[in-house]
């Protein structure tokens, strides 16, 4: 039996037809969750993953019991360990010899609140002060940028082998319409980060290493990132223009952004006024598409810019 799985009954034959293969990365709850569950139901076998192995492994029990899902798995998965995510390579390749699908999505907002918020007031109230009360440093700036940032090129430079060998290997990366080039102020940073022929990976680790500093130093804005929220969004502008330089360098792998929406979770507070689902429904659009666009941006389900 492979490890972490939980069966609908011991006679079950482990996903000996499942004929593609996802991994989710913070799959145990929120949009993460729900993407693992459509793609399941889709008749996707999917790799749920987590941080915390008591969760992910309740996360899938639950998918299990109240659908009645055999196709579902847990891995335990720290997308900024680089040893977490070799032994998730490995079992894959070891029980699938390759993978089908891979969406990107964990992820923080390396905010805090100065004051709770009490849930019980109305979704707009909650929103106003969520955006009224946060506060960021520069260790939860840190944090954003291996998570949001490193963690996604991590785990794509680790699994891009085995999608080569998928016949349709996709990458789905989840990201945020605050990550888009429209959102910074700075004309002469978005053009540089919007020129993909000549952008780097190295250019943008550098970027990425950097702005933390500026959160110390109080020089965000005078960069020309976003006034607010802009450790959470710095990161997704980033990985954004990550995406399209990997979308560039491999073709044969189909490699998307998608914004969800601003969904109702605890990444914020339950402020969104969107559910799960409707968050979910461009991601696996995306994710289950057969052909399309690379090295493009969903809003939702529609086909956007950077």
């Amino acid at each position: 039996m492979l490890d972490g799985w939980v069966p609908r009954s011991k006679g079950c034959k482990i996903m000996e037809s499942i004929k593609r293969i996802a991994v989710v990365t913070g799959g145990n709850k929120g949009i993460g969750l729900e993407i693992c569950k459509e793609l399941a139901l889709n008749g996707i076998g999917v790799v749920l993953t987590a941080r915390d192995e008591k969760r992910g492994k309740e996360a899938v029990e639950k998918l299990t019991t109240d659908y009645g899902l055999t196709n579902i798995i847990f891995h335990q998965l720290d997308v900024t360990d680089h040893s977490s995510i070799a032994s998730l390579v490995n079992f894959i390749k070891t029980h699938f010899g390759k993978l089908d699908i891979l969406v990107n999505n964990a992820a923080i907002t390396g905010l805090e609140l100065s004051q709770p918020i009490d849930e019980k007031l109305p979704q707009p109230e909650r929103a106003e002060l969520y955006q009224k009360y946060i506060v960021q440093s520069y260790e939860k700036a840190v944090d954003c940028m291996k998570t949001n940032y490193y963690g996604v090129k991590y785990m794509t430079e680790a699994f891009l082998p085995l999608l080569h060998l998928s016949n349709a290997g996709r990458i789905v990366n989840v990201s945020s319409t605050r990550g888009q080039l429209q959102g910074l102020n700075n004309e002469k940073l978005k053009k540089e980060l919007d020129n993909i022929d000549n952008l780097t990976v190295e250019r943008i680790d550098h970027l990425t290493n950097s702005f933390p500093k500026h959160v110390r130093y109080n020089t965000v804005e005078e960069d020309g990132w976003p006034p607010r929220c802009n450790v959470y969004r710095a990161s997704k502008v980033l990985m954004n223009a990550y995406t399209r330089i990997i979308a560039k360098r491999y073709p044969s792998v189909t490699i998307n952004c998608v914004n969800p929406g601003y969904v109702s979770t605890d990444f914020n507070y339950n402020t969104g006024p969107l559910t799960v689902s409707e968050g979910a429904q461009g991601p696996v659009m995306v994710a289950l598409a057969e052909g399309g666009p690379t090295g493009q941006f969903y809003d939702r389900t529609q086909l956007s810019t950077f």
